[in-house]
């Protein structure tokens, strides 16, 4: 599954970061 995160926050960034190890999450788009 790809991801896309909108905004360049701190709560954005937490997220992308969360995202990135999970097994189901292809790619993450910032």
């Amino acid at each position: 599954m790809k991801v896309l995160v909108v905004g360049g926050g701190g709560r954005e960034h937490a997220l992308a970061w969360k995202l990135g190890p999970s097994p189901l999450v292809s790619e993450v788009l910032v």
